[in-house]
């Protein structure tokens, strides 16, 4: 079990690496230049190559990224070469917000495809279950950054329902900040309604084939309850894996959608430091989010090897 592990957290690891590498060489070939960015356009050439020396960015692309790898195992993701403010900071005062977001659209998803999920699955094959999957494929067809707009000019504009931008933080009260939130989250979760509707549909129908499920509706039990109370357990066991790795996508997933809304989540602060060519803002928000994603992705991998040996023992050959 912790060779199976490792093994994860290890296949992880390198994930993290590429990824922090790409960040370093794509904002490299990006025009200008960041001491351009800080100085202004109207700084003098010998200022520039100065501030470039100070900040290390005329050294190559491999050792700028080495660098800061080394400083990261140490605790120490920089600090930004804008602001001034430490990364490590910035993260944790911004991850509230992209946290919220994201947990609130784990639960309308879940709250919203377990419902459709039974209903199709009862009614297999019927105009409903048809229905359902169409409306399923369509939300799967709509990504998050063209939802948004749609759900702004029909719930915060036509209907008033909820604010077109901005954040409420949850010490000005529960309400107004679920107010400020739902929109942001709805839009990410129309996507992960859709999947995890799927995934426990199918498994209900296969659920409710076996001759346990035949055995109790024999005893007069009401279709309801047989549903609920045994077929939908056994027939979690995918979602449960499926909502672990939609987490870890959502905590990354947010940041378009935090842009639109002008949250100050962390999607906001990879916007401003990519604009900014703060590749260092940009590196430790890019870092944190692949860590974030590979622990809880490595979290289910290992869950799922202990809860299934079939899984474990193919993972070790």
């Amino acid at each position: 079990m912790l060779w199976f592990g490792a093994k994860r957290l290890a296949r992880g690891l390198l994930v993290v690496l590429f990824v922090t590498f790409l960040v370093v060489a794509l904002l490299g070939l990006a025009p200008g230049s960041l001491a351009v960015v800080i100085l202004g356009e109207n700084a003098t050439a010998a200022a520039v190559a100065r501030l470039e020396e100070q900040l290390g960015l005329n050294r190559p692309v491999w050792q700028q990224w080495w660098d800061w790898v080394l400083g990261a195992v140490r605790g120490d993701l920089g600090v930004s070469l804008v602001t001034g403010v430490p990364v490590a900071r910035a993260i944790l005062t911004a991850l509230p917000v992209t946290l919220e977001i994201a947990l609130l659209a784990l639960v309308i998803s879940l709250a919203s495809a377990v419902p459709l999920a039974m209903l199709a699955a009862h009614r297999a094959g019927s105009a409903a279950d048809r229905g359902i999957g169409a409306l399923t494929s369509m939300l799967l067809a709509i990504p998050a950054f063209v939802a948004a707009p749609l759900l702004v000019y029909l719930l915060a504009i036509r209907l008033r329902w909820f604010p077109v931008t901005g954040w409420v933080p949850l010490s000005e009260g529960l309400g107004p900040n679920l107010r400020s939130a739902f929109l942001p989250a709805f839009s990410v979760a129309l996507i992960e309604i859709a999947a995890f509707q799927r995934v426990l549909r199918a498994d209900l129908v296969t659920t409710l084939r076996e001759d346990y499920i035949a055995a109790a509706r024999t005893k007069g039990l009401s279709a309801r309850y047989v549903l609920v109370r045994h077929a939908l357990r056994p027939s979690s066991f995918s979602l449960l894996t499926v909502s672990g790795v939609s987490l870890g996508r959502l905590l990354g997933g947010t940041i378009i959608v935090e842009y639109l809304f002008t949250l100050p989540g962390l999607g906001q602060l990879v916007a401003t430091g990519v604009s900014s060519r703060d590749i260092v803002t940009v590196q430790g928000v890019v870092a944190f989010v692949a860590i974030a994603y590979v622990l809880v992705n490595t979290l289910v991998d290992v869950g799922y090897g202990y809860l299934d040996p079939r899984v474990r023992l193919a993972g070790e050959r």
